[in-house]
């Protein structure tokens, strides 16, 4: 109860550092809007997921892969742990060292389902969120970048 406890107050720190440093980006609200209108989600539901399907999708592709991502959707690094822009990188780690120490601690489908159970939200719920976030890549950025997160979200 306790770890459930503490992961939740990890978790809504994480989406405050969000918040604060990343969400008046065109791309990110544009992302967050559609997953709140299409998924019927609250704001913080959207980008807490959508953020924590990319850190996932960022661990599980070489540094030079998600790389690519970001270039082609810059603003979406808004979204994931360790984001990167002058002074909101420090906040975003700060996040994310709530989460578990590192920008990729969303390391499995367990972890996945844990983070959107800590938003308020049903882990089925991930399988909802993955084909509208490569429905945004696919309309928003790189076939490349496209390309890359379906081969890192293929095990979800």
């Amino acid at each position: 109860m306790l770890r459930r406890t503490l992961n939740a107050v990890r978790l809504a720190a994480f989406a405050l550092a969000i918040a604060l440093v990343g969400m008046g980006t065109a791309q990110a609200n544009d992302l967050v809007a559609m997953l709140t209108s299409q998924l019927g989600v609250s704001e913080e539901q959207a980008s807490g997921g959508a953020g924590s399907i990319l850190d996932y999708a960022k661990g599980e592709m070489g540094a030079g892969d998600f790389d690519i991502v970001s270039q082609s959707m810059p603003d979406l690094g808004s979204l994931v742990g360790g984001g990167s822009g002058g002074g909101t990188s420090s906040l975003m780690q700060s996040g994310s060292s709530l989460l578990g120490g590192s920008s990729s601690s969303l390391s499995d489908a367990a972890g996945l389902a844990s983070s959107f159970s800590d938003l308020g939200m049903s882990p089925d719920m991930v399988s909802q969120f993955v084909p509208k976030i490569l429905e945004y890549a696919q309309t928003n950025g790189s076939e490349q970048a496209l390309q890359l997160l379906q081969g890192a979200l293929s095990g979800i």
